[in-house]
């Protein structure tokens, strides 16, 4: 495929190589991005967000409508490219379309409704007459980093209110995934998109993103990924507005009086879901002491139910890593867990990009397995003794995204609710749960700022206030 640039589509002499996960086959060949596209890619966009700003807040609403109409209609085309690129099964490939068609309909509601408020300068001591309001108004230029496990509803994430604010956007797509993003592209320019308001770059993050982020005409970055890559992004950006979207550990507590099949059912869907390449994939299981046994054994079982290999296979429940690296990663993390002490319980061996779900017993939380982000299909069981306890070691962590608890208790509930620090909180359910429509964000070293169209909006537009002197 060809990459978007300057309202036309472009190749270049050097290319990636997009290949599938689970077998390794060549899916395509994307250009190579060049310093040079960077420039050209920015300038272009200054043209588009000029071109943004002049239509009507109804006009951005009807491309993004339109725009999510052809996500519907090529559902089943889309969920394949996602699952082919990055190796979820075909089922999460299609759900993560519908999610897309979300993100994109809620961000085409949000262009209609950005409006500022009356200020009452009355209010003053110093008051003489003055009248006041603000305006929202669009930023300029976006750049948008998304990162592989969801190429195609994270790019919207941050496409969407992008466009919605009346800005134009630079994507920058994984290179592992940019299939997704580059349909997106050609999707937002059939639906009516001025030409030159969206731009998608492939190519690393090294030569094509730094130069991106660290450009002046750049006035918004948002940024989903690791929280190493996120610190390197918000020191190069400079002074401009900046969300990050970052790492996680994410917690599940489970209280004695927790319903252990319905724990065992949401820790299988938030930790190995996309074969755990989630933020807020159910990482740290940290149970009571009490039913820790009784846990184990029915995780143990529902973990080796799970039926891992081909994800075009419609009965295949989880698929590959995206590469054969991050399978090898993950494992190298278990075999030193185990050897420091920790227990498998189930699992524990990887195949090329395949890594089998995995289950690891008496984790201490200092482990690299609990206390870095693992990012694959494997969950690590610490138990505890009470409440408090649970909850120090939920907080024990540089992160804070989502977190989840399972409990019967409305005081234990309660108290989990006020006292983890986790910017999503979960009762009785797993912390990888999200709909996209509410703020999501963490907190700590996972990041700042929101997403969700109506607050990534906010996030993309900047505040005039207007004071009139009567």
């Amino acid at each position: 495929m060809k990459m978007y640039l300057g309202g036309e589509w472009v190749d270049r002499d050097e290319k990636i190589t997009v290949l599938n996960p689970y077998d390794g086959s060549v899916l395509d060949t994307v250009p190579s991005a060049s310093i040079e596209d960077v420039d050209s890619a920015v300038a272009s966009a200054e043209r588009g967000a000029s071109d943004m700003a002049k239509l009507t807040a109804y006009q951005r609403f009807e491309i993004l409508h339109r725009t999510a109409e052809i996500l519907s209609e090529r559902r089943e085309e889309l969920g394949r490219t996602i699952t082919m690129e990055e190796g979820k099964t075909i089922t999460e490939g299609r759900t993560e379309v519908d999610r897309a068609v979300q993100t994109i309909s809620l961000s085409g509601e949000e262009a209609k409704r950005l409006y500022g408020e009356s200020i009452p300068f009355d209010a003053a001591p110093s008051w003489t007459g003055q009248m006041g309001f603000t305006l929202r108004v669009p930023c300029g230029v976006v750049a948008a980093i998304s990162p592989f496990n969801f190429p195609l509803n994270l790019v919207c994430h941050k496409v969407g209110p992008a466009l919605a604010a009346g800005n134009s956007v630079i994507i920058k797509p994984a290179s592992d995934t940019p299939l997704s993003a580059l349909a997106l592209t050609e999707i937002l320019l059939e639906a009516g998109a001025p030409p030159e308001s969206v731009q998608c770059l492939t190519g690393s993050g090294g030569r094509v993103g730094d130069p991106l982020v660290a450009d002046p005409r750049v006035r918004k970055v948002t940024f989903t990924g690791s929280r190493d890559i996120g610190e390197r992004i918000c020191r190069t950006a400079g002074l401009k507005k900046v969300t990050m979207e970052l790492g996680s550990n994410s917690p599940l507590i489970v209280m004695p009086d927790a319903d252990i099949e319905k724990v065992v059912a949401a820790t299988i869907t938030s930790g190995f879901g996309n074969a755990g390449q989630v933020c807020i994939s159910a990482q740290r299981i940290i149970t009571s002491d009490r039913i820790y046994g009784d846990y184990l054994d029915a995780l143990k079982d529902g973990v080796e139910a799970i039926n891992a290999g081909d994800p075009l296979d419609e009965t295949v429940a989880m698929g590959p890593m995206v590469k054969t690296q991050e399978a090898v990663r993950v494992n190298a993390w278990l075999r030193e867990a185990v050897g420091a002490g920790a227990r498998m319980v189930t699992g524990g061996d990887y195949s090329g990009a395949m890594h089998a779900p995995t289950v690891i017993a008496d984790v201490d939380p200092d482990m690299k397995v609990s206390c870095d982000e693992l990012f694959g299909p494997a969950v690590a069981v610490t138990p505890f003794s009470d409440i408090d306890e649970a909850i120090a070691t939920a907080n024990d962590t540089n992160y804070g995204l989502s977190a989840g608890i399972f409990t019967q208790n409305v005081d234990w509930a309660m108290k989990f609710a006020q006292e983890v620090d986790s910017g999503n909180l979960h009762i009785n359910s797993g912390p990888g749960w999200r709909a996209d429509m509410m703020p999501y964000g963490g907190l700590k070293e996972s990041g700042m700022g929101k997403e969700g169209p109506r607050y990534a909006v906010q996030e993309m537009t900047e505040l005039k206030t207007v004071v009139i002197h009567l």
